[in-house]
């Protein structure tokens, strides 16, 4: 059981790591933190990456009923929570989304994370032709401190 559990997670490992090739939009280290018993919201993470430039501009979850596009970011000493009605992507530049920065916010969660398990989202992006395009990507949850 312990063995196929680790095959699971190297071969998710691959499939975060997914690259769109006709969107030339790549997605990396992609993951969300464990919650607390009735957490109510929580945060995921990962990389994106543009080689023509693109905007995120939605994102959808099976585990939340709305998923919002969020910054964090320190103001007069004071760390301050934004949501961004999208995301731009510059031509050729990692986008971080990680703790303490950009992020998405997942509300309402349908059930508990639980450390072990996975995700799906499905990305929005509108590319620079105002085109939208969207890809799906399965993402662990870890352990770790629970909150956001």
């Amino acid at each position: 059981m312990h063995i196929l559990r680790t095959l699971s997670f190297i071969l998710l490992f691959f499939l975060t790591a997914c690259t769109a090739a006709d969107q030339e939009i790549s997605i990396s280290n992609a993951w969300a933190r464990a919650t607390a018993p009735g957490q109510q919201v929580a945060a995921a993470y990962m990389n994106l990456k543009s080689k023509q430039g693109a905007t995120l501009i939605k994102a959808e979850s099976d585990l939340a009923g709305n998923v919002e596009i969020h910054s964090m970011m320190m103001e007069n000493d004071v760390m301050k929570m934004r949501m961004l009605d999208e995301l731009p992507l510059p031509a050729g530049e990692m986008v971080s989304l990680e703790p303490g920065g950009y992020h998405l916010m997942l509300f309402d969660l349908k059930q508990p994370l639980r450390a072990g398990e996975e995700g799906e989202f499905k990305l929005y992006f509108r590319n620079k032709s105002g085109e939208t395009l969207s890809m799906t990507v399965r993402l662990p949850i870890k352990a770790g401190t629970h909150g956001h």
